[in-house]
């Protein structure tokens, strides 16, 4: 695939899913997406093979979104494309601040186009030797580095493997530096992409790479149906975007009586069953038997904060809602 081909995909994920997501990728820093990085800002900038963001500083000439660079990663040396400006509140999600080498040359991007192709057969031979010598493991991307002479193997496993042998053969085969490394499955799901059951890019691979903890109460918190099935990505593991929306429902859930709770209306006792914070109604059974739906604006708090009352009144924003 033409570099000319990968950037271009990836502005078109920049664009559907970084500006609908909000990604600080973008206007991290309030700025304009297509605004020029001047010389001495900070920027985030994507390794192309990995999908990694990696914070940058830009000491030289200024940048525009979408330029290729060459930048200092933690394996080597390696061509990324700039993203866009970030504004220093939010630079200190990231740990430390890469080196910008140079602006990429056309030497480098057909070197880099050269590697891809190298990577393809690479990668054959790889999964041709695990299969040979029966590893539990499974190969999931090949990369060269830009500059070094020096071949990266990505792979999973359940657990750890003895791949010394393994190693051994691609040095012979190769004639270069080897290096395995062991991922997760989340962050297989980052550099191969894919679609989601939204129908979008995998967020992983084309919003953010910072994979933040997920976890099964963000389902419940957000009255999700908690079928492994439709809140699992493709890596097996919770949805990333289940920790998006989940401080706002935490801070929303403070409007509304919780669950469970009994509050006395029309001469019986209502329990809560149900809150909506979508449709902002709630959901009760009466001790008579009843059920009603009735708009958030019905709750009132008691003096006390920790007891509700249903209102009489409602209003005519409610009333669909309500039905």
């Amino acid at each position: 695939m033409a570099i000319e081909s990968i950037v271009s995909e990836q502005d078109t994920l920049q664009r559907a899913d970084g500006e609908s997501h909000g990604s600080d990728a973008y206007e991290a820093g309030g700025q304009e997406i297509t605004a020029e990085i001047p010389g001495g800002s900070l920027f985030l900038a994507r390794v192309l093979h990995s999908g990694e963001t990696e914070l940058c500083s830009n000491s030289a000439d200024a940048l525009r979104r979408n330029d290729l660079i060459i930048i200092s990663t933690k394996h080597g040396k390696d061509i990324a494309c700039v993203l866009g400006p970030v504004s220093e509140q939010n630079a200190g999600a990231w740990k430390e601040v890469q080196h910008v080498e140079r602006v990429a040359t056309p030497t480098d991007i057909s070197r880099y186009e050269e590697n891809l192709r190298r990577e393809s057969h690479a990668f054959e031979i790889c999964r041709h030797r695990i299969m040979s010598r029966r590893l539990d493991m499974k190969l999931v991307s090949a990369h060269y580095l830009l500059e070094e002479p020096k071949l990266l193997f990505f792979f999973t496993a359940e657990g750890r493997i003895d791949f010394r042998d393994l190693v051994k053969d691609l040095v012979g085969e190769f004639r270069i530096r080897i290096e395995l490394r062991q991922i997760g499955v989340r962050d297989e799901s980052r550099v191969v992409g894919g679609i989601g059951v939204c129908g979008r890019a995998l967020c992983c691979n084309s919003v953010s790479d910072k994979l933040s903890p997920v976890s099964i109460k963000m389902a419940k918190v957000q009255n999700l149906s908690l079928n492994s099935m439709k809140i699992s990505g493709p890596c097996g593991r919770l949805l990333c975007c289940l920790a998006y929306e989940h401080d706002l429902y935490l801070s929303e859930k403070q409007r509304f009586p919780e669950e469970g709770n009994r509050i006395p209306y029309d001469d019986t006792v209502f329990r809560v069953v149900e809150v909506n914070i979508v449709s902002r109604t709630v959901r009760l059974a009466g001790e008579d038997g009843r059920f009603l739906a009735l708009p958030i604006c019905r709750f009132e708090r008691e003096a006390d904060k920790k007891k509700w009352r249903i209102l009489d009144h409602d209003c005519s924003n409610c009333e669909s809602a309500a039905e």
